[in-house]
């Protein structure tokens, strides 16, 4: 059976759930807070020696970390993974954007208000977080303003990447309301087979 090692307020692990639960592959989970250090320790260490989650273990002795690289290799054969390979390379060009263009503003702004402390120095970099972040919201405002999906026509991968950070954007300070493709596409989500709703 897969196992998945991850923490299930991270939306980065919320990403390889929803698809299991969405593929209807069994799997386990192993709860692993990284907040309280439990993915520094040697045993830990030994099966990610990057030290994160989620941590996708097919076998013994055989892991798959980074959760985009994961969502990839789980989806492989199914819908989820677009077969053409203009939709597939459309695909990938979202993933690549949630994690270089979106989840470093999106996904930080929303850890720094949530779990460090109103006098944290860390928020000095909300208001260029949130600006980011709006730049890359805007982006996808106005590719849903096309198409109902990221990938086309059909619900993909990188709807699954993309829902993860974004569903949650309103604990970093954004105001979805100003992007209403967005708002539309979230519940277009939500409206696939299988959904479930993250634990936080």
């Amino acid at each position: 059976m897969l196992t998945v090692y991850g923490m299930k307020s991270s939306g980065n692990c919320y990403k390889v759930q929803l698809l299991l639960e969405q593929l209807g592959r069994p799997y386990r989970w192993v709860e692993v807070d990284s907040a309280a250090g439990q993915t520094r320790t040697a045993g830990y260490l030994a099966l990610n020696p990057n030290g994160k989650v989620p941590l996708l273990e097919v076998e013994p002795g055989r892991c798959l970390a980074e959760s985009n690289a994961i969502l990839c290799y789980l989806a492989e054969g199914s819908p989820l993974l677009p077969q053409d390979s203009w939709l597939r390379a459309q695909a990938l060009q979202w993933l690549f954007f949630e994690q270089y263009s979106h989840e470093p503003y999106i996904a930080v702004a929303r850890f720094i208000c949530r779990w460090l402390g109103p006098d944290d120095a860390r928020r000095a970099e909300l208001p260029r977080l949130r600006e980011r972040g709006a730049q890359a919201l805007a982006v996808m405002e106005q590719h849903l303003a096309r198409q109902p999906f990221f990938a086309g026509e059909t619900y993909t991968v990188a709807d699954i990447a993309l829902f993860a950070y974004t569903h949650a954007a309103a604990d970093g300070g954004f105001d979805l309301a100003v992007y209403p493709q967005v708002l539309h596409w979230l519940e277009r989500v939500r409206a696939q087979p299988g959904f479930v709703v993250q634990q936080t």
